[in-house]
This record gives C-alpha cells, sequence and structure tokens, in this order.
C-alpha cells in the first residue's frame, strides 16, 4: 500500500467545529436514578423541590421550647420561673426541653438555649432573659420552599446538590444517559498489560487513558478488542462500535504509514472530515462522520492522544451533556460589601462569582450552616483567615473555585428584586446556551440600581412605583443613577395582591382590613418594589402605617412572605399571585406592575447580553412565565428606556 500524505492540516479551533458539528445532544435520552448513585451525572430537566425545608419549625439550638410571650419581664436581676409541660396545649407558663432539630410542640413560638436557663428542680427552670418570637427556630421553608426551583437543567450534580435534593423530599432524579464512547486500539503490535512482553511488543494503555478521560468528562467508556491492521477488520469494529455507541474512538493507524488505515475505513465508512490537525503534538488525528456518529482517529503516540482527547473529545462530551466538565483552580475576587468576621475562627465563606467589566465580584452568600441551598448555588468559598476580623467592601480575597474557571467567566449576576420568572429566564437560558448562568442576589430594586452604579452587577430586577407620575422605574433610575449607562429592558407585568391563608380564615379583603385587631401583617425590606407599592397605596387609601401590626416585620422575597403567611406566622402580606399559587395561598389582586430588568450598556452589547435578550423575547420563556399564574409577558424584550 502506498504511503499517505495529509492533503490539509485542519487549524485547531476549524477541527473542533467540524467534529462538534456531527454531535446531536438530543439523541442522547434521560434516566431516572436514585439520587446516592446520582454524582457527577446531569440534570435532564429543570428540578423543583417536592416540599419545603425544613419542613417543620425546628429547634436551631439546646434548650428549652417556650411561648415568647411567657419569658417578657425575665431579665439578668430578676429571674421569671417555668413549669415543666407534657400536654399540648397548656394554660400557665411553662416550658419543654428540646434539643437541635426537635420539632416545636403548637405552643410553643420560640427557643431559650440551654445555657441561659437555671434549672431550679426536676420540674422548674428559672431564665434571666427575655425572648422575642421565633428566637432560635428554624421556620419551615428556612432552606428552599416547595415548587422553588431547586436545580436548572443541564447541572452537574455534586454532594451538597444530592444533599439539597434529598432535604426537597426527591428519592430520585432525572439525569442524562452517560454518553457511550467507542474505543477501539489497533495494531499487530499490541498486548494486553499483564503479558509477557518481546521486542516490538507495544502495551496498551492508551485505552486505559482515553476511559479514564471518558468517565472523568461524564462519558461511558466501551473498550472493544484490539483490531489487526487489516481493512476489512477495522471496518467491521468500526461498523459495530457505531451502531452502539454515541461516539466512536480508534487509537492509532492516523498518520500516514503504511499500516495507517484509520483515514481509509472512515472514508468508506462514512465521511471524513478532516486528516491532520495543525496542532503539536496531536497532528496526524483523523476527524469523521460514521452512522451519522462523530468518529476520532486518535494518534497513537500517548501524549498526541491526551492532547487531541482533551481538545476534541472531551468539548463533544460537553456538548452532548449540555455541561462542562469540571478543572477547579483558585482565584482573586473583590468583595462588594464589608464582611464582619470572628477573630480566632478560620471561615469559609460561600459566594457566586461573576466579572463585571475587569474586575471579578464574588457576592457572598448566606452563612448559616443548616441552609445546604447555598452550597447548590455557590461558585466558591472564600477563605478569611483566623488573624483577620473581616473584609472591607472593594478589598481582594482569595477563593477557592467550586467550578470550572469558564462557568464563572459564564455568569451573570442579577441583583435586585425578587422575581420567580429569574429561574424560568434561567432555565430557558441554559435550553439554548447550557454555559451561562445566572445567579440572582435578592437586595431589592433600589439595591438593584445602586449595584448596578458601583459595578457589581450585569443586570439588576427592578419595580419600583413613582408615586407622582405612577411610572415604573425610569423616575427612580433617573433620579438614582443619572450617569450610569444603561438600558432598560421590560420582563412581565405581573399581578402584585394581598397574600392570605386559604379559606381566607381573617375574611381580608382589602388594605383597609390590615388595621383590624387580631391581623399580623408580614411586610418586605425597605427598598424593594413591594414596600414602594405597598406605601403607595397605603397611602392612597389614607392608612398610617404604624396602624398595621407587622409593619416593621420584614422578609426579602415573596417566597419568604408567602411562607410567613402558610406556616401562620402572619395572616397577611403583599406578593405576586405566583407565590400565592405556589404555597396554596388564597390571593386578593392589588395592583399590575412592570417588573423590568436593568442592563448596563457594556453587558447588553456583549455576547451574553445578546444571548439574554435573544430568550427574553422568546415564546418559550414566555409560554413558560405565563405558568407560573399572574404574569403577562407580552411585551417581554422590549426597551423602555436607555441612558
Amino acid at each position: 500500500m502506498a504511503r499517505k500524505r495529509y492533503l490539509k492540516k485542519t487549524p485547531l479551533s476549524e477541527a473542533r467545529e467540524l467534529f462538534l458539528s456531527t454531535v446531536n445532544p438530543a439523541r442522547l435520552v434521560g434516566e431516572v436514578i436514585p439520587i446516592d448513585e446520582a454524582l457527577d451525572r446531569i440534570t435532564a430537566g429543570p428540578i423543583f423541590a417536592k416540599i419545603s425545608s425544613p419542613h417543620y419549625h425546628a429547634s436551631a439550638m439546646d434548650g428549652i421550647c417556650v411561648r415568647a410571650e411567657d419569658t417578657f419581664g425575665a431579665t439578668e436581676f430578676a429571674g421569671k420561673k417555668l413549669k415543666l409541660t407534657r400536654v399540648e396545649s397548656p394554660a400557665a407558663a411553662v416550658f419543654k426541653y428540646v434539643d437541635t432539630g426537635n420539632a416545636l410542640p403548637p405552643w410553643a413560638n420560640a427557643v431559650i438555649m440551654i445555657e441561659k436557663v437555671h434549672q431550679v428542680d426536676e420540674h422548674t427552670v428559672e431564665i434571666f432573659e427575655s425572648v422575642a418570637p421565633w428566637n432560635h427556630v428554624r421556620l419551615v421553608g428556612e432552606d428552599v420552599v416547595a415548587t422553588e426551583l431547586l436545580l436548572p437543567r443541564s447541572h452537574r450534580l455534586r454532594p451538597y446538590d444530592l444533599g439539597a435534593l434529598l432535604a426537597a423530599g426527591h428519592t430520585t432524579v432525572c439525569v442524562k444517559a452517560r454518553p457511550r464512547v467507542g474505543i477501539i486500539p489497533t495494531g499487530d503490535e499490541l498486548i494486553q498489560p499483564g503479558e509477557e512482553t518481546t521486542p516490538g511488543a507495544v502495551i496498551d494503555f492508551n485505552s486505559a487513558v482515553l476511559a479514564a478521560f471518558v468517565r472523568e468528562w461524564g462519558g461511558a467508556p466501551v473498550k472493544y478488542p484490539a483490531a489487526r491492521d487489516d481493512l476489512t477488520a477495522l471496518k467491521n469494529a468500526l461498523g459495530q462500535a457505531a451502531e452502539e455507541c454515541d461516539v466512536v474512538t480508534i487509537i492509532a493507524g492516523s498518520s500516514a504509514g503504511e499500516h495507517d488505515l484509520t483515514a481509509d475505513v472512515v472514508s468508506d465508512s462514512g465521511e471524513l472530515l478532516a486528516h491532520g490537525i495543525d496542532v503539536m503534538p496531536g497532528k496526524p488525528a483523523v476527524l469523521g462522520c460514521v452512522a451519522n456518529k462523530p468518529v476520532l482517529g486518535v494518534p497513537g503516540y500517548p501524549v498526541s492522544a491526551i492532547v487531541i482527547a482533551r481538545e476534541i473529545l472531551r468539548p463533544a462530551l460537553e456538548k452532548l451533556l449540555g455541561c462542562s466538565a469540571p478543572v477547579y483552580a483558585s482565584v482573586r475576587a473583590v468583595v462588594p460589601k464589608k464582611i464582619a468576621s470572628h477573630l480566632g475562627l478560620e471561615e469559609f465563606l460561600r459566594v457566586t462569582l461573576g466579572r463585571v467589566g475587569e474586575k471579578l465580584v464574588a457576592v457572598p452568600l448566606a452563612r448559616g450552616a443548616g441552609v445546604i441551598t447555598t452550597m447548590v448555588h455557590a461558585d466558591g468559598l472564600l477563605r478569611i483567615p483566623s488573624l483577620v476580623e473581616g473584609l472591607n467592601a472593594g478589598e481582594e480575597a482569595e477563593v477557592e473555585l467550586l467550578r470550572p474557571v469558564q462557568d464563572i467567566e459564564n455568569t451573570i449576576l442579577c441583583t435586585g428584586s425578587h422575581d420567580l420568572a429569574i429561574g424560568v429566564l434561567e432555565d430557558q437560558l441554559k435550553l439554548s446556551y447550557p454555559e451561562l448562568k445566572i445567579a440572582a442576589s435578592n437586595v431589592g430594586s433600589l439595591g438593584a440600581l445602586l449595584a448596578l452604579e458601583r459595578g457589581e452587577t450585569h443586570i439588576g430586577g427592578t419595580h419600583l412605583l413613582d408615586s407622582d407620575s405612577g411610572v415604573y422605574n425610569i423616575p427612580d433610575i433617573k433620579r438614582t443613577i443619572p450617569k450610569v449607562p444603561l438600558i432598560l429592558v421590560h420582563l412581565a407585568k405581573r399581578e402584585q395582591g394581598i397574600l392570605v391563608a386559604r379559606g381566607n380564615p381573617k375574611s381580608i379583603d382589602r388594605l383597609e382590613d390590615l388595621v383590624r385587631p387580631g391581623v399580623r401583617f408580614v411586610n418586605r425590606q425597605p427598598g424593594s418594589g413591594t414596600r414602594v407599592l405597598l406605601d403607595h397605596e397605603l397611602n392612597k387609601a389614607g392608612i398610617n402605617p404604624a396602624a398595621i401590626v407587622g409593619y416593621n416585620r420584614e422578609e426579602f422575597t415573596h417566597m419568604a412572605v408567602g411562607v410567613a403567611i402558610a406556616s401562620d406566622l402572619a395572616d397577611a402580606g403583599l406578593g405576586v399571585r405566583a407565590a400565592a399559587t405556589a404555597l396554596g395561598l388564597e390571593f386578593i389582586p392589588l395592583a399590575s406592575e412592570d417588573y423590568d430588568l436593568i442592563m448596563g450598556r457594556a453587558f447588553f452589547e456583549s455576547e451574553r447580553g445578546v444571548k439574554l435578550m435573544k430568550i427574553i423575547g422568546s415564546d418559550g420563556f414566555k409560554r413558560a412565565v405565563i405558568e407560573l399564574g399572574g404574569y403577562d409577558p407580552a411585551r417581554a424584550g422590549q426597551i423602555m428606556f436607555q441612558q
């Protein structure tokens, strides 16, 4: 047989695109597996919490549970005695011992840590402090609320994700099947590891290296017997592998020697896309397509084989799975706000990361030890040494990544008002662009404007009503951040109203009912658009906020307000209809408002901004938002204002 010459060496980037064009992710089916078998698997679709976590009011401390009102009057100088109870509906001032994690009895609403309790006798204790309601109590839904988006599609499951799934009521999960990668070693000279070596015999270790890479990148290697240097034998082996696998690799035989048959076999069996890549080592690679399956001829030299596997095979598996393979590192990032820490304690802070301009920003997540979903959302761990009291705003710190660096670069930071549509937006974004991620931080609408001004976010959710003009967002933008280059994009019209328990036991029909005796209210934080709307409506109705019991009790999300009502911690609160629907609450409509996204102009004009705008205006996003209930996304994607 005549020796072959490379007709053309294809540039690496072009070769990669050629190979990826033959990869069809739709071929990969989903499979349901137990949670304890799901580590490193890729979610096949979005996963929502089945139950709230915790699903009961739990003690956060070892101590005694009490009624907060029974402790009023106790001080460090004047104690108060309580009697042990074993009944469910006590009439007197009583207590009950609880350990961390115990469910609170229906009559209790607070916990006093055991160190603050003095035991008088077997049935009596004396306390020397009074406590507020829900002191040292983990409330229902503190971690996650039933129906909330827990994990997006195309997400690689990590140990903390498995814990979050179990905590949210799942025992199985639907994941993408592992792509089957056929591995065909070739050559008359090959022997298997452990066989006797003779001059000219070559141990086949490339197959094991390639199989290990395939497993690391989420695939399932299928190793075939070594094929002889025979055109028919190799063609039969290739045909079998192409029928049984999603991707086929052929080791060796890709160069230009007399017995290098890979290019000929691929050409005869299907389509030869490239023979020779402009990369070293790895030049003699072969790319092709057989039976609509991608085929990769890997050079026989081990380092060449590794380079080609990393540069060509790995992206193919990532495309099939819709998720990048993990490569972890450490980075330096700026913290946007002051972070306090205790001297003498080394702290690892969970953070989300995103690059805004030239600045890598680390946004801290909740520090609660029981909040496992912060590990789901975390991009890295920021270490605060034991001899440091904390970090100042704008200070740089080292972050150990929990995700690949590229994921961080592809993160879109979203800071501002909480809205359920943001979770839908991320899911729809991942459906088309699985490499992108939205990291949301709920700090209220005003917080969105200020974060844009400080250069700490890409986009901000806002629904600020200007009382004088009745216009949403634009007047506040002009007043607060008039010099920030930005684009205001409409996301959806949504219904805001009064959330009450199912059956509306307190017969609350309008705002005036909030001042009735016995009605407990739960509010949103100052600076949130919902708080602005409430104050506007109260002013119109001539209602003094001070007359509302609970006006100063604040939560940061619509779901948190809903959970307070569902848990009978409050009778009413302002929120979106979707939150009422998700939690089985009654909804009394109050207003229809614009929920918009502010985008920094540089982000809006970037590739990520263009992709995000495409999804916002898509029919798929609009359909998914409508399913939430209480949303009208007809004008989603419309530019409302720019400066």
